[in-house]
């Protein structure tokens, strides 16, 4: 019996509607634990998450039984319901439409993870990697 080997790492960035810096500290660490558990959920474990008030970035092993496209929308739609219902109820919270996706090599694991976890440093320090910050459809055909 043949068995088939999956290694797929992605890593997802999207951002706040009108990239309004809504993802306050209080926030955050729920938000994020919820994404994890929803990553889990959907056999996508999650390796990162991290960002700042007006985008998320998540590192994922992406599960060969999902497709990228609905892995975020679960996601998008389970944060936003947390955000909405929960942790914010009395604010108007949405994520922008798009999303941007990038598949790394096994080597580049540790190098983005370590970017997506540093992501506050790196809006503080302006030590960005523009690359890797493209969610929108205006950069997403540059």
């Amino acid at each position: 019996m043949s068995a088939t080997y999956v290694d797929m790492v992605v890593h997802l960035v999207w951002g706040t509607f009108g990239r309004a810096p809504t993802i306050s500290e209080n926030i955050e660490k729920p938000l994020y634990a919820a994404m994890a558990e929803k990553c889990r959920e959907l056999r996508c474990p999650p390796l990162a998450i991290g960002g700042v008030a007006d985008h998320v970035h998540l590192l994922v092993a992406l599960s060969p039984t999902i497709a990228v496209a609905t892995l975020v929308k679960e996601l998008k739609g389970a944060s936003a319901h947390l955000i909405t219902h929960r942790l914010t109820p009395d604010t108007l919270f949405r994520w922008q439409t798009g999303y941007g996706v990038f598949t790394l090599r096994k080597s580049d694991t540790p190098t983005v993870r370590r970017y997506v976890l540093d992501q506050k440093e790196h809006h503080d320090k302006d030590t960005i990697c523009a690359e890797w910050e493209q969610f929108d459809a205006i950069h997403s055909h540059k």
